[in-house]
């Protein structure tokens, strides 16, 4: 179980661990909007339930155009865990077969490592395509790879409770929820 902590505007910010959370709480950084009714802290003078969310006290400015590098774990949720060459989900991949980086145009031939020149891959269309160009390897993209829009970048691969998702819908709205729901 993680906190989801909101800025003071009640955007959603980022999960943080219960501990996390707490800490801010008792440091005065944040309030407790919502609590696991299941789970205490407990210290020798006090007891807290366990935060579910939690806001800033203090509003925390959030570059409108966060850009975020390139890791598996976001290409692969934006890719919706499936190879961008044949279309299997991971689900279908067997044995020594797994989800890879592809880079459109290969490194070592000048591509770059931005979202627009990489995908997922499974492995065996990764290693057929090898150091060639889609064309060159006989291969077509099924989408174009774009950068994420940064709600579903930052979503995609939490876990939110319903709790915590009526904050996500409050800020973003019913689109965004269902966008992140949809990649699971």
């Amino acid at each position: 179980m993680v906190c989801l902590a909101l800025n003071a505007s009640y955007e959603p910010l980022t999960m943080v661990p219960p501990r996390r959370a707490v800490r801010l709480v008792l440091d005065g950084k944040a309030e407790i909007l919502e609590v696991d009714g299941n789970r205490q802290f407990r210290s020798e003078k006090r007891v807290l339930p366990c935060p579910s969310v939690i806001r800033l006290v203090r509003f925390v400015h959030v570059p409108y155009r966060f850009r975020r590098q390139v890791t598996n774990t976001f290409l692969f949720a934006r890719d919706d865990y499936s190879c961008q060459y044949c279309g299997k989900h991971r689900s279908e991949l067997r044995g020594r077969e797994f989800l890879t980086r592809d880079h459109i145009l290969p490194t070592s031939r000048g591509g770059t490592n931005n979202w627009d020149n990489v995908v997922t891959s499974c492995s065996p269309c990764n290693n057929r395509k090898g150091n060639r160009t889609p064309e060159e390897a006989g291969l077509s993209l099924l989408t174009i790879p774009r950068e994420p829009n940064y709600v579903h970048l930052v979503w995609a691969v939490r876990r939110v409770t319903p709790i915590q998702a009526k904050y996500v819908r409050l800020f973003y709205g019913e689109d965004a929820l269902e966008a992140l729901t949809a990649h699971r």
